[in-house]
């Protein structure tokens, strides 16, 4: 604030605050975009494998397997295992243990995990690649400039005797 003149400085602020505000919503669409990106890269083929080696039909875990992968991803934040829904009747093809397992706490958070750390990844790494592009040019922005701080051409100075004197700025 301090490089705009004083009747200046309020505007700046609203102006600064206006840029934040909306860097931190584009932020946040940037970030689920990233992870949905990178969940859909893996996820569909960790899923179909995790449900076939517990004995879904291929057919079936095939059909979950290509699921938007918005509504795991929320799915995961909430806490909530969506399996049952999705499995639905294909439930009652399944013994006791494996329908408790795919259905339990701890089946789709472990099938997910990987995929997510993947879409994280690509969220951090875009992160990290914004702050370097901030940094540079933050570097190469230029000196401070504190507004009024500009060398006068003259100054007046109390000679010895007390009486006002003109001095070039250079003395």
């Amino acid at each position: 604030m301090n490089s705009l003149p004083p009747n200046r400085r309020g505007v700046g602020a609203g102006m600064a605050t206006t840029f934040q505000n909306s860097a931190l919503v584009l932020s946040i669409g940037v970030f689920f975009s990233l992870m949905i990106l990178g969940l859909a890269a893996s996820l569909p083929g960790t899923m179909q494998h995790g449900l076939v080696a517990q004995g879904v039909s291929p057919q079936d875990a095939h059909r979950i397997s290509q699921l938007p992968p918005v509504g795991l991803l929320f799915a995961s934040f909430l806490g909530y295992n969506p399996m049952h829904e999705l499995l639905g009747p294909s439930l009652q093809h399944l013994s006791n243990a494996q329908a408790a397992h795919l259905t339990g706490r701890e089946f789709f958070p472990g099938l997910i995990s990987q995929s997510f750390s993947d879409g994280l990844h690509e969220a951090f790494d875009f992160a990290i690649v914004c702050c370097l592009v901030a940094a540079a040019a933050s570097w190469f922005r230029g000196g401070r400039y504190v507004h009024g701080t500009e060398p006068a051409e003259s100054r007046a100075v109390e000679a010895g005797d007390g009486e006002l004197v003109l001095a070039d700025s250079r003395d």
